[in-house]
């Protein structure tokens, strides 16, 4: 009897070291040297991306009031929300939930949590990486249509500009952990500044000049809602505040983004977490208030569900613009993808006992661009994946669940002023889980009937 207990602790013992070691060769775990400028462009990255090009049309659906106080509140709960993410990352002293799903379990328990965050939050990753994919195609292929204006070029379809924007991809999804992508996360933040300046200063410009001109003509840019009909209008709005909770999606990194910064009891990580946020999101209003209100000024409802496929002007500024695109959301994808690889090589080392090294990253990681590719191809429909993914996956994790959370493990005084702004924040998320769904459903059902597979 006492051999088999001092067995069982050999065995226990050594599942803790395997436990450890797989920690060491994990994404999310196996760097923890981030500094807290780490977390401020990790954080850009990951918000300002293919959600602050949709914000002008968004705000074509929405209209003027309806669409600043969308985006405005948004800014403010999800500011809100991602603060309650990061103070509850070391919640238990001498535990950390480096992982959403890790906080969600110790929230609602192992098995509930588990089946609660963790399809939403692939939703979330997952679409995010193939809305990029799309972006990404678009922006070369506009790109290409600026350079080549007035030349005799090919015109090669979207599909293949899409392959060409996974290709890199394949290798830089090879890179080890979230630190080791920080130079392609820095170069896609200060891209994404860039290129919504540009995108901001030309609208602008553009409406300015429009304005003056419409004057004199009597044609004046149309700010009426979008679609003509009752049902279009409805629908629209419903999709325009998927779009809107599309923009903010850092949440759904954030705790990951948080692991690789180092811990003390004396310095915990959410000091230098908060201050990379905090600076985060002083850049993601500065783009967002900019590009939003700039873009809808200059094209009314006339705006393009990318803002930058509608400008042509300055051609060769809006063609390194759209390059920029590209460069940023090389590094949102990565960024979104980190988590992924997590997960994917977690499930094959622990549940399929793969053994952990290069071949099988190499594998796992590969066969993952080639699904989201794959997707993006099938399925390029901008506008409509913003909505669909914003309203199903992005609300949820971002705009409710975080209060939840708050509630049950901060137990706050029930109708004290914090219980109020959660309960408050919850109601504004579950509905809008529901009403953008179904608008972003319904765009994706519309733009697919004048769509061709493959072209």
């Amino acid at each position: 009897m006492e051999e088999f207990v001092e067995a069982l602790k050999d065995r226990k013992q050594e599942e803790k070291l395997k436990h450890a070691n797989l920690d060491d060769w994990l994404p999310i775990t196996s760097s923890r040297t981030a500094k807290w400028y780490y977390s401020a462009f990790h954080n850009v990255t990951a918000m300002v991306g293919a959600g602050v090009l949709g914000l002008p049309f968004a705000m074509s659906q929405l209209g003027w009031g309806l669409g600043a106080v969308a985006i405005v509140m948004s800014f403010v709960i999800t500011l809100y929300t991602l603060w309650q993410l990061v103070e509850m990352h070391e919640l238990v002293p001498g535990k950390r939930f480096d992982r959403y799903h890790e906080l969600g379990q110790h929230a609602f328990g192992p098995r509930l949590g588990l089946w609660i965050i963790l399809p939403l939050q692939i939703i979330v990753m997952v679409g995010t990486d193939i809305v990029y994919m799309v972006t990404g195609g678009q922006s070369l292929r506009k790109f290409h249509d600026l350079v080549c204006q007035g030349r005799h070029c090919a015109d090669i379809r979207l599909t293949f500009w899409i392959m060409i924007f996974a290709a890199p991809h394949f290798v830089l999804s090879l890179l080890p952990n979230f630190n080791s992508i920080s130079s392609v996360s820095g170069a896609a933040a200060v891209m994404s500044l860039a290129y919504s300046m540009i995108a901001f200063l030309t609208s602008a410009v553009k409406g300015s000049a429009g304005a003056s001109s419409a004057s004199a003509a009597g044609n004046a840019v149309d700010y009426g809602l979008r679609a003509s009909t009752p049902a279009g209008r409805v629908f629209g709005m419903l999709g325009a505040l998927g779009t809107v909770s599309f923009a903010y999606a850092a949440h759904n990194v954030v705790l990951e983004i948080q692991a690789t910064i180092p811990l003390t009891p004396e310095s915990p990580s959410k000091r230098p977490m908060w201050r990379g946020v905090v600076a985060a999101y002083g850049i993601v209003a500065l783009c967002y208030f900019s590009v939003a209100f700039a873009g809808y000024y200059a094209f009314g409802n006339a705006v393009d569900p990318n803002v930058l496929i509608t400008l042509d002007r300055p051609r060769w500024l809006i063609a390194a613009a759209n390059l920029m695109v590209v460069v940023h959301v090389v590094g949102g994808y990565q960024v979104f993808a980190m988590p992924m690889f997590d997960m994917i090589e977690t499930l094959l080392v622990k549940r399929h006992k793969f053994e952990p090294g290069f071949w099988l990253r190499f594998a796992a990681r590969s066969a993952y661009v080639a699904a989201t590719m794959f997707v993006g191809i099938t399925f390029p429909f901008f506008d409509g994946l913003l909505g669909f993914f914003g309203g199903f996956g992005f609300a949820p994790t971002t705009y409710f669940i975080p209060c939840i959370m708050w509630l049950i493990l901060k137990k706050p005084k029930k109708y004290g002023l914090t219980w109020f702004i959660n309960i408050i924040c919850i109601v504004i998320g579950v509905l809008l889980t529901l009403v953008s769904s179904i608008g972003g459903l319904r765009q994706i059902i519309l733009d697919a009937k004048n769509y061709k597979l493959y072209s």
